[in-house]
């Protein structure tokens, strides 16, 4: 999946010259907490955040005392180094930077243009949808040597179930380089019989580990 297919194209925007009131402001109308701040031409100048604003402005307690700091540009408080997207990059490089850099938001650029925005709900609910997780089902945790066709053994033996499969993930095994472990998801709320064959078929079945199903 690519990130033109999940991005936000209404993205909220505002000039340096722009105050933080007016930021405030914007982030309370649109309720959203990420502002990119562009030029006239809808190049990227900066970024502006709830954190940044937090930083800015002074305590609620003592707002009348410092009226002027709602008054200062954004470009005095904006995020000039800003990690940027590209509409034709993958998900999952773009969590990536997410993890790596510790962020919440990546614009996203084409043409040296703003065009659209990530954020980590969008993320994370891209993952969810990806899992399947929000979609009834069970979860089954096969662990499986590094070998090529093994992915295809298993899931033949779970299409002659009859079991539809929503997503799979492969991890490392951390304690074994020489293995893998496998997680699907299937369209089943009864795992019990296809558990079975699996663990019949030779396959080391992790989770759901059910009682009375040994071999």
């Amino acid at each position: 999946m690519i990130i033109e297919e999940i991005m936000k194209t209404d993205v909220a925007v505002l000039l340096p010259t722009d105050t933080i009131a007016d930021a405030i402001h914007l982030m309370d109308t649109r309720k959203i907490r990420h502002i990119p701040i562009v030029d006239k031409d809808g190049h990227l100048k900066g970024l502006v955040t709830v954190a940044k604003i937090r930083e800015a402005t002074p305590s609620i307690f003592h707002a009348n005392e410092h009226p002027e700091d709602l008054k200062k540009p954004l470009e005095t408080i904006m995020e000039k180094k800003v990690i940027t997207g590209h509409p034709l990059d993958f998900v999952e490089e773009v969590a990536g930077l997410f993890y790596e850099h510790k962020i919440s938001c990546i614009p996203i650029i084409n043409d040296q243009k703003l065009i659209g925005i990530i954020t980590e709900t969008d993320l994370l609910r891209t993952m969810v949808e990806l899992t399947g997780a929000h979609q009834p089902g069970s979860q089954i945790e096969i662990k499986v040597p590094n070998l090529a066709g093994v992915l295809s053994d298993i899931t033949a033996v779970i299409k002659n179930r009859n079991a539809n499969i929503l997503s799979v993930l492969v991890y490392p095994d951390k304690k074994d380089d020489h293995f893998k472990i496998l997680v699907f998801r299937v369209q089943t709320m009864n795992p019990t019989g296809l558990i079975q064959e699996l663990k019949q078929a030779g396959h080391h079945v992790l989770w759901p580990n059910l009682p009375g199903i040994t071999l």
